[in-house]
């Protein structure tokens, strides 16, 4: 494997692998930053104001010069492994560091202890929102606790924001343009704290809806900042679709004014702005078919308006608004990633001027490889190295050239083993007989008819579950001890079922070994769904106060998705997306967070409580000591963050939506409905983009699985040597 490669150094000092006595002569070539200027002088080192004294025979000079071009070497490694992780991560080469000064503040501001710091103060931040005016019962704070706490979080925003200065120049940090609005958002947020400290009183805080900004800037956050800016890039063919909408919106509202105000009993179109609301609404189908009920009875022929407006509004625009939104995000997800893949190019190159040497300034040798991978990939052994180098060099040189090194990311992360151990399992070094008995247990998990049977055993036992739900729910009050009887036996046969589960779990993993199975995704899979199943057994032996974690009972189910191909498909599909998923979800719960705390600002403390008398939504804010004529509409409410989220995921529902709307323009004023259009519009634009999401992976997903003929739920490729 190494025939054309050149061997492994093997001189070692405390700080890794040094050059040899031999290797004394390889002098680095010059390092130009991106802007021209020179950074290291070859002939000084990076912050060295000595020069090497060349052709100096004593052996102090000759110690000297080695020295200094060890240190020379180091300084190269470590910035050429920076660039590769900038084209890594998407970082921008303007905030590369400037110079050598500038070294020690970047790499603290990128160790992962300090990404955990950052992390932490920013939800540290945005988690006092749940115990700040108007806070959750049982986590409120005094004003000085909170304000304290949110003032250290702020300080070590600050200091990330100071070391960040220290290593990007002041003028390239203004410039930046996330790193300046995020110290703008802490500049505001600061001065606000100091004031709620200084007053020992919550005053109106709307500023605190930009506390996300603080978490989006996060290492750990790059994948919701990414979609945070794509929803922003996609905004502008976005907003030409919205005021094709509205302006349609507008003209059927002018119309339907003039044609059901008059009517009797038709409040919906009464004036211009009752015309566009109740068509707005009616967009959401929220309100259909009681909008239209009132001009249907004056004459049929009305409905006609009704039956345009929607086909063109609903079935039309809103299709093509879909569409426009798939196509956009489509088009930025091939632009991402046609420049991610020209910007990794480009730090290549950075890296790879820094790694070649003044005598071969075309190619790479192992030596120099080697020693930048060490500050790349810490954790990577000496091994995994030479593989990665060994995979990338295709010619016989035994050096990397440019185009060779341009793959560096295609390999740096793959997982090796080697040929011989294919078939060897984990219990080959056993001992007999233990080793021919662990053998034959993975021989009998790998056999076909062993995994029909636990997919006979899946099936049976749903049809089970399902014919036990069926007679429990039909079963009469009289036959009360019919219902106890079944559910005797039905725990006989979830445990009968449970138990095959656990030997199932227990055989595989004694088989395939518990590194094997518990990094593959489907066995991890039926293990999580079989802990949940024992869970939900033993549930079921304790007394009616545990009588919930039955309800676990079903989740066993899930292996299902096991049995057919296409379900295979889609859920390791899920599996594979789950991270993008997440970085959509966080994405979706910031908007939630941002409109939560304008909605506590500007509703706080509002009772709906029989409010809305003589009007159409009255019947559902109505508050009696008879439970059965209530709807309880009046709990949705901002009287906390968490009680806000609530009121704002039924609000993204849709259904019945408009009745909160009314509940609230009736007791705080016509003004308040911006607050509720504004927020249907902005989560049904993030809507489509999840929707587009979902749809550009997933196909591109099984194409590639099917082209590729990928069957296991990462979706990963395995390459041997």
């Amino acid at each position: 494997m190494a025939g054309n490669i050149e061997s492994p150094l093997l001189i070692r000092n405390e700080n890794g692998f040094s050059p040899s006595d031999e290797d004394q002569y390889d002098v680095p070539s010059n390092r130009i930053h991106s802007n021209g200027d020179s950074i290291y002088d070859v002939n000084n080192g990076f912050g060295s104001n000595h020069q090497i004294l060349e052709g100096q025979g004593t052996p102090y000079h000759a110690i000297t010069r080695r020295h200094k071009q060890y240190k020379t070497w180091e300084l190269n490694y470590q910035e050429a492994a920076i660039y590769l992780q900038e084209g890594e991560n998407n970082d921008k080469y303007s905030t590369h560091p400037r110079d050598f000064n500038a070294l020690p503040a970047y790499k603290i501001a990128h160790k992962k202890i300090f990404y955990a710091l950052d992390l932490f103060a920013a939800l540290l931040v945005m988690g006092l929102a749940a115990c700040e005016r108007p806070a959750v019962p049982f986590l409120t704070l005094p004003v000085g606790v909170h304000g304290s706490l949110e003032l250290f979080g702020l300080l070590i925003l600050a200091l990330e924001l100071g070391i960040r200065m220290k290593w990007l120049g002041f003028r390239t940090f203004i410039k930046h343009k996330r790193t300046l609005i995020k110290s703008c958002t802490l500049i505001i947020v600061f001065i606000e704290t100091i004031v709620v400290i200084i007053r020992q009183h919550n005053h109106f805080r709307v500023t605190r809806s930009l506390r996300p900004l603080f978490l989006i800037d996060t290492y750990y956050c790059r994948g919701v900042r990414r979609t945070f800016r794509q929803i922003l890039q996609s905004m502008p063919p976005i907003i030409d679709m919205l005021l094709l909408l509205l302006f349609f919106m507008l003209i059927f509202s002018i119309l339907g004014f003039y044609l059901f105000s008059g009517i009797h009993g038709d409040a919906y179109f009464a004036t211009l702005q009752d015309s566009f609301i109740s068509l707005f609404v009616l967009l959401t189908t929220a309100n259909y078919p009681d909008v239209m009920m009132p001009a249907y009875a004056s004459s049929r022929y009305y409905s006609i308006f009704y039956i345009i407006y929607l086909s063109l509004e609903l079935y039309f625009i809103m299709n093509l608004f879909l569409a426009v939104v798939y196509d956009t995000f489509s088009n930025l997800e091939k632009t991402k990633v046609k420049k991610l893949f020209f910007h990794k190019r480009l730090g290549c190159q950075h890296a790879f001027r820094l790694l070649v040497t003044k005598e071969d300034n075309k190619s790479i040798k192992l030596k120099h490889f080697l020693g930048m991978m060490k500050h790349l990939r810490p954790k990577k052994s000496r091994r995994d190295g030479y593989l990665v180098f060994k995979m990338l060099n295709m010619g016989t040189s035994g050096a990397l050239t440019l185009e060779e090194f341009h793959k560096i990311y295609e390999a740096i992360d793959l997982q090796w083993m080697l040929k011989s151990d294919e078939n060897i399992i984990w219990s080959s070094h056993f001992k007999y007989p233990f080793n021919r008995i662990f053998r034959c247990i993975h021989s009998f998990v790998k056999w076909k008819w062993f995994k029909r049977f636990i997919y006979f055993a899946i099936a049976s036992n749903f049809l089970i579950i399902l014919v036990e739900t069926i007679q429990i729910s039909v079963t009469i009050e009289a036959d009360r001890h019919k219902i106890t009887d079944r559910e005797n036996w039905a725990s006989v046969a979830s445990t009968v079922y449970v138990c095959i589960y656990i030997v199932e779990a227990i055989l595989k993993i004694l088989g395939k070994g518990p590194a094997v199975y518990f990094t593959s995704g489907w066995d991890l899979f039926d293990f999580v769904v079989t802990g949940t199943s024992v869970i939900g057994l033993l549930g079921e032996f304790f007394d009616d106060s545990f009588y919930f974690i039955i309800v676990l009972r079903p989740f066993k189910l899930l292996r299902l998705f096991k049995v057919k191909e296409r379900y295979r498909d889609v859920l390791g599909t899920l599996f594979v997306l789950f991270t993008r998923l997440i970085s959509l979800a966080i994405v979706i719960i910031l908007v939630y967070y941002f409109f939560a705390i304008i909605g506590m600002e500007m509703f706080l403390h509002t009772n709906l409580r029989n409010c809305c008398k003589n009007t159409s939504v009255e019947a559902y804010y109505k508050y009696s000591n008879d439970s059965t004529n209530q709807m309880y509409y009046y709990l949705n409410n901002f009287d906390n963050i968490l009680e806000s989220g609530v009121t704002l995921f039924e609000l993204t529902v849709v259904n019945n939506w408009f009745i909160i709307m009314e509940g609230y323009a009736h007791h705080i004023g016509e003004w308040s409905r911006v607050y509720f259009m504004l927020f249907y519009i902005v989560m049904m634009v993030v809507m489509n983009i999840v929707v587009a999401f979902i749809l550009e992976q997933f196909l591109f997903r099984m194409q590639y699985n099917r082209k590729m003929e990928v069957k296991d739920i990462e979706g990963k490729v395995l390459i041997k040597n």
